[in-house]
């Protein structure tokens, strides 16, 4: 039987060889900007190809290995992201979105106000419910719509989807991340949470400044920008620590939202702050005209999302848990070293909550039956390009983990860093994020690399494969992905540099002190 053969040309070329396919993906992604779908494919042949020659690993094995990827790659990943993409489809086919908008555009006419209920907390929701662009396109729209600078919604919209992303598209990422990794799903989520919660609480605060442009700014509103914060970070790390990755960033910035509306009510700003040279009038829409009732039926497939999953959970209904997991196929793929087999829980995934959810919030909101077809297939069309893209990068990184090119790169990233290492571990997952546009994205590439890189140094390795998923947030702000999505909702297409440059100093900010978060605590055990 085949062994993995480890340093198959020494310890450094072996690793120099190994990383060529990573090396690909950032030279054709982020300097060539080849669509991604392509760029991904020929990647996973790449690995496939090095594999086989390179590593010596037996054809049959390395086809198992890539259809092995391909499995994890649609069940559970793809199922979330149709799943979350197709509910907020439904609210766009049914008006339910259009509600939503119009009562965050009608809360207040403070321009600081405003960033921080729909450009924090609601962009936060988004991000956390469904995720991939949502959390950018559609609040920088409804700032636009208000008065904003197309230029300036934009950067703030990219600045505040950073520390939601760990958790979006109902914790995808992080489920991701612990299945590569092979590491314990609530002790990463839980750590996930901790090694984000300074930024959660700092970032709010930060989009005052970065409005603002002066400390005088933050005057009068200060307490709410911390409510934001610490309403989300507090319920996040809670949820983290007892129920898992599914909810944390959908209650925390339901919390937060709430949090805001509820002190600029018992303490809103005594000056309203507008931009230079703006006009008190036209600050504000009209009055949302929609009754309360109208709101709960729009807001009703992510209020029976969280209704499900949160039903569903092992630790709240432990026998409902264990009666719908048992309802599973498990299938043999890769049965070369460090296979293991693959389950499938058709009721116990959120993908599947998520889809009953949409099917019952849909009807309510009045969506017939050959409209909810119709958006069913918009939703398949819309994610033809992406199903290649995220069955190839699984492939390519499970390939990758099954010949032991990812341990030879750890092993040599391990020997040239040393201590060190938990430091650059988030800047790793940032240059995920920044090459892939997403965070599961990264965690599939890098996942592995991070735990085997901690077991080579003696740290932490649940810790630092978190450091992944962290880091992969803050290259979030400055992914070309995401600045192509902002510029097509505020129609600044061709102003991609400049808001590249707008953002980059930030991420850099943000990497550098989460780098030193992660090494102080790896350093200290302080966790």
């Amino acid at each position: 039987m085949w062994q993995i053969v480890q340093h198959p040309f020494g310890i450094g070329l072996s690793a120099l060889i190994a990383f060529i396919p990573l090396l690909w993906l950032l030279v054709s992604l982020g300097v060539w900007k080849m669509p991604a779908h392509k760029t991904c494919f020929i990647g996973m042949v790449l690995s496939m190809v090095l594999a086989l020659i390179g590593w010596q690993m037996p054809l049959n094995l390395v086809v198992k290995g890539a259809l092995d990827g391909a499995v994890l790659a649609i069940w559970p990943i793809l199922w979330v992201i149709f799943a979350a993409i197709f509910t907020y489809n439904i609210t766009l086919k049914t008006g339910a979105m259009d509600k939503i908008k119009g009562v965050m555009a009608s809360f207040s006419s403070d321009r600081r106000v405003q960033a921080l209920l729909i450009a924090w907390g609601f962009g936060g929701f988004l991000e956390a419910a469904a995720g991939f662009g949502t959390a950018v396109a559609i609040p920088a729209a409804i700032l636009i719509s208000l008065g904003f600078n197309p230029f300036f919604a934009s950067v703030l919209c990219l600045i505040a989807n950073t520390v939601p992303v760990a958790f979006g598209a109902v914790g995808i990422p992080v489920i991701t991340l612990a299945k590569v990794a092979d590491v314990d799903l609530l002790r990463l989520t839980l750590d996930t949470a901790i090694q984000l919660t300074p930024f959660v609480i700092i970032i709010p605060l930060a989009l005052i400044w970065i409005m603002t442009r002066s400390l005088s700014g933050l005057k009068g509103i200060i307490g709410m920008a911390i409510v934001a914060g610490v309403f989300f970070a507090l319920p996040q790390l809670l949820i983290a620590a007892y129920m898992g990755p599914e909810l944390t960033a959908i209650v925390g910035s339901v919390l937060s939202m709430v949090g805001i509306a509820v002190w600029n009510k018992i303490s809103p700003p005594k000056e309203e702050w507008r931009f230079p040279g703006e006009s008190a009038a036209g600050q504000k829409n009209a009055e949302a005209k929609t009754t309360f009732g109208e709101q709960c039926i729009a807001w009703s497939p992510y209020v029976l999302l969280f209704i499900l999953i949160l039903g569903t959970n092992s630790t709240v209904f432990p026998a409902l848990s264990k009666a719908l997991g048992a309802i599973q196929t498990t299938i043999s793929i890769y049965d070369g070293p460090g296979g293991k087999p693959s389950t499938i829980a058709w009721l116990l995934t959120p993908g599947t909550l998520i889809i009953i959810g949409a099917l019952i919030g849909g009807r309510l909101q009045g969506a017939s039956g050959s409209d909810i077809i119709a958006v069913f297939k918009k939703t398949c069309v819309q994610l033809q390009k992406t199903t290649i893209t995220v069955v190839s990068i699984v492939a390519l990184a499970k390939v990758m983990g099954y010949c032991g090119m990812v341990s030879d790169i750890a092993v040599a990233l391990a020997q040239t860093t040393g201590s060190f290492y938990p430091f650059i571990a988030p800047i790793i997952g940032a240059l995920g994020t920044f090459v892939t546009g997403s965070d599961t994205n990264s965690n599939v590439l890098f996942g592995a690399l991070q735990k085997q890189t901690a077991v080579q140094i003696g740290a932490d390795p649940v810790w630092i494969t978190a450091a992944n998923t962290t880091g992969a947030t803050a290259g979030k702000m400055i992914s070309p992905q995401s600045i192509a999505i902002a510029t097509s909702a505020t129609g600044q297409v061709g102003m991609e540099g400049d808001i590249l440059r707008a953002t980059v100093g930030y991420c850099l900010l943000y990497t550098v002190l989460l780098g030193a978060w992660v090494y102080f605590v790896n350093a200290t055990h302080l966790f």
